[in-house]
Order: structure tokens, then C-alpha cells, then sequence
């Protein structure tokens, strides 16, 4: 039996619908023939002309926030602070997790626009026991749309012989999840997008649940719907910070893509990193009109067929001995190259706030940031310039050691940056103003005493 036929047969057993086998199929033939998903630099010129949603008038977006709807990405665990369940379950600012700071921020935006505003999640097979039980906390948030769907999931491939990979130890590492871009799939299969659009819902925003600075603001809803675009992606000015993150570019033929660092051949680094040359830093921020969305769908058979991404790993993550394997994903916002008329939409920093690592989570918690009456999570109005630049080494890594060492936040209101090198633990009430590095490199562990004040 061929590697394909063992893989479709692996995903049958596993009862995954059609779709999502045929959608398996068309990457795997990919990668059969020899593509790569890679993006070469001379193929596409940096983005010019991008439509600036500051400028954008204020429109009055009544006759369309009745018929939107708001999608967080709700599938990730974590793993990267050592997390095992939903990372929007992490408490972020003031004992409020993610998904309390989501949920509050939607029932803001019902009271203030007097819309039916559905939150819908998608979750994955790991996140959705703990995410629905913490959703049923908050009752007031039900709508006439099912609260959440299921991302599917797809077998690892092995390198050498590019059959389904097996791992008896653990079979759960066989299947990987098939990157955010399977989100337009579980839209379908789940039956969801045939609900929310029977139930006159046509447009959705879509964003990270990590990322509380995404909401749906009424104006940019009122451009995207009254121009009658299919697909709008938000974009940010790249920082250095931002070098490695995914970009988005037009090809020679004028359509947009979007690329990620795993699309980026070697010899492309450079241009890829250059954030003068490729200006625009994907958000993962999206606007999408659901009835463009079936057609698409229908008219492709169920295959929206998104630029792949091979992702080359081991089966079991935490063995590096596991047998050679790759991943076929899709990224959710390279939809933008697929819809005709597809937009890109330049937003303010305030809009991009994501928290994927102990540092970003300490940025947040601290007073650099504070939690509006709306739920809205914005810089402290004192504070002048960008967040605080913060770079925590290997001892904060996980979440359980970061919480250790910092149980509570330094204040970083004055703050510019902080960077802690070694093992160093923080008192209560210690400040942080200016650009500040500490440095312990001798056995034990430094403890900076309450109330300290540390400044350039």
C-alpha cells in the first residue's frame, strides 16, 4: 500500500469527513511531486498603496453589525510555556483569563451596538472540554449559533518513506493539527458556515484568542461590508521584533500572498527579515464575507487549496530520536491570495497585542497595559512610545518557573526595556524605568528585594 492510500485510509478509521481527506490529499500529492511551498523573493514586490484604517471615515456600521460574527482561533495549548491545556485559559490581566477578557469584550460590544454579536470558537480535540466548561461560566454569552467547532486533524508523514508515521508509545503524536488554515474545512464540515449563514450572519472577524488587542471595530466593518470585499487581512508596520514573523507581498501577476518564515527559501532570509523592504506584518487579524467563503468552497469542490507549508518535525516532539516526520499545513490568512478583490488593511500597533511567550505575558500583566471598562486591553495612558521591550532567558521559559521567580508583575509603566539574564527572582513592588538589563551569573539565585527601584 502506497503512503497516500495508507494515509486516506488511516483518516476514514478515524471517521474525518471528505473534505478534510480531500484537502490531505491535495497537499500530500504536493509534496509527492516535489513542491516545497517555498515563496522566492523574485517572484514578489513588497506591498505600496495599503488602504490605512486610521484615515477611514466613521461610518455608521448599524446596518451591518446585526449580521456579523466574531471567530477566535481557540485550538493552542501552550506548549511553548509548558502549558497543557487551552492557553486562553491563562489568567492575563487582573485575574481575568483570555477567554473572560474575549468574552467581556464581546458582551461590550452587544451593549453598546444592541447586536446579536455570536463569539464562536474553534477549538481543537485538546482545547474543547476545558474551553466549553469555562465558556458555561459565562451564560449571558450563548447566542442562536453554536458556540464552538472542531479543527480537524491529519497524519504526520514520515521523511523516509512518506507513509502515515506510527508511534504506538503514544498514538495521539501520529495526527498533528493541519495549521489555522483548516479553519475554512471545519467551517464547512461542521456545518457551522451553512448555519450562520441560514441564520442571516454574513460577515466574520477572525483572530487569534492570544491576540486581545483584535476587536471588532465597527468602522473597519462598515468599509470592508459596504465595498462589498470578499476577504480583508489586517496588517501592522514590521519592527525589528517582527522580523521573522510572516509578511504579506504581491506576486508579479498583482495578486497578494502571504509568506512565513517556513515559506522562505535560505537564500530569501535576508529580504524575508528586511523590514523596510516588506513593511507589513500579517496580524492574523480577518475579515471574511461568508457568502463569498461557500461560493469559493463550492466552486473548488471543499479544496480552497492555500499555499502549503511543509513543516518538518519529529513524531514525538520531546524525543528527538522519533522518527523524521512532516507536517502539511496551511496558514488561515493566505486565504488572501485566493478571493479575487481579496484586500489588505494597514491598523495601529493597538490592534496586534498577541502573548506568546513569558515576556509577552509580562508586558501585559504589568501596569504598561490596563483593562478598560469596555474590556479593551490598551498601553497605560501615561505611557509614551511602544510597549516595553521585554527578554526573559531560559529560566522563565515555562510558566510554572516564570510564576516562581515573578509573582508579580514589575511596574514597566516607565519602562522602555527590560532584559534578565540567569536565575533572578523578583520581589513585590520592584520598578523598572528606562532601558534596563539584569544580569546574574553565579550559582543560586539573585532576588531583587520589594520595592526596588531599577532605572538606566
Amino acid at each position: 500500500m502506497d503512503g497516500l492510500t495508507a494515509s486516506l485510509e488511516k483518516m476514514r478509521r478515524e471517521g474525518l469527513p471528505d473534505a478534510a481527506i480531500d484537502t490531505f490529499r491535495f497537499y500530500y500529492e504536493q509534496l509527492v511531486a516535489g513542491a516545497t511551498g517555498m515563496v522566492a523573493e523574485d517572484e514578489i514586490e513588497p506591498l505600496a498603496d495599503v488602504t490605512d484604517a486610521e484615515a477611514l471615515p466613521d461610518s455608521d456600521a448599524a446596518e451591518f453589525i446585526d449580521h456579523a460574527v466574531l471567530i477566535r482561533l481557540n485550538g493552542g495549548l501552550g506548549t511553548s510555556m509548558g502549558m497543557t491545556r487551552a492557553k486562553s485559559l491563562l489568567p492575563v490581566k487582573e485575574g481575568l483569563t483570555f477567554l473572560d477578557v474575549i468574552v467581556r469584550q464581546v458582551l461590550a460590544l452587544r451593549r453598546t451596538s444592541g447586536a446579536r454579536l455570536p463569539l464562536v470558537l474553534m477549538n481543537s480535540f485538546y482545547t474543547q472540554e476545558d474551553s466549553l466548561a469555562a465558556l458555561a461560566r459565562h451564560p449571558e454569552i450563548a447566542a442562536d449559533v453554536p458556540g464552538d467547532f472542531v479543527q480537524h486533524k491529519e497524519p504526520k508523514i514520515r521523511v523516509d518513506d512518506l507513509h502515515p508515521v506510527e508511534w504506538p508509545a503514544d498514538p495521539d503524536k501520529e495526527w498533528a493539527p493541519p495549521g489555522h488554515g483548516d479553519l475554512y474545512t471545519a467551517l464547512l464540515t461542521s456545518g457551522i458556515l451553512d448555519t450562520l449563514i441560514e441564520r442571516d450572519y454574513r460577515y466574520a472577524f477572525i483572530a487569534n484568542s492570544d491576540n486581545l488587542g483584535a476587536v471588532l471595530e465597527p468602522k473597519i466593518l462598515a468599509w470592508f461590508a459596504s465595498a462589498g470585499i470578499p476577504f480583508a487581512s489586517e496588517v501592522t508596520d514590521r519592527t525589528p521584533a517582527d522580523r521573522k514573523g510572516g509578511h504579506v507581498a504581491r506576486r508579479r501577476d498583482g495578486g497578494l500572498v502571504l509568506r512565513e518564515t517556513a515559506q522562505t527559501r535560505p537564500e530569501d532570509m535576508d529580504a524575508f527579515t528586511d523590514v523596510d523592504r516588506h513593511r507589513y506584518f500579517n496580524c492574523n487579524n480577518l475579515w471574511i464575507d461568508l457568502r463569498a467563503l461557500r461560493d469559493e468552497l463550492r466552486r473548488r469542490d471543499g479544496v480552497l487549496g492555500l499555499p502549503m507549508i511543509v513543516n518538518a518535525k519529529t513524531a514525538d516532539p520531546g524525543d528527538a530520536a522519533s522518527p523524521p516526520v512532516y507536517q502539511l499545513e496551511t496558514a488561515m490568512g493566505s486565504a488572501v491570495g485566493v478571493f479575487d478583490g481579496a484586500q489588505v488593511l494597514r491598523v495601529p500597533r493597538r490592534r496586534f497585542t498577541p502573548v506568546k511567550t513569558t515576556s509577552d505575558l509580562l508586558v501585559v500583566r504589568s501596569d504598561a497595559f490596563v483593562l478598560t471598562e469596555q474590556a479593551m486591553i490598551e498601553p497605560a495612558p501615561q505611557r509614551r512610545g511602544p510597549a516595553p521591550l521585554v527578554s526573559l532567558d531560559s529560566h522563565y521559559k515555562l510558566l510554572r518557573d516564570f510564576e516562581a521567580r515573578i509573582p508579580e508583575p514589575p511596574s514597566l509603566v516607565e519602562c522602555e526595556r527590560l532584559t534578565v539574564k540567569g536565575d533572578v527572582a523578583f520581589g513585590r513592588g520592584v520598578v523598572v524605568r528606562g532601558a534596563v538589563e539584569v544580569v546574574h551569573e553565579g550559582d543560586g539565585q539573585r532576588r531583587i528585594e520589594d520595592g526596588t527601584v531599577l532605572e538606566s
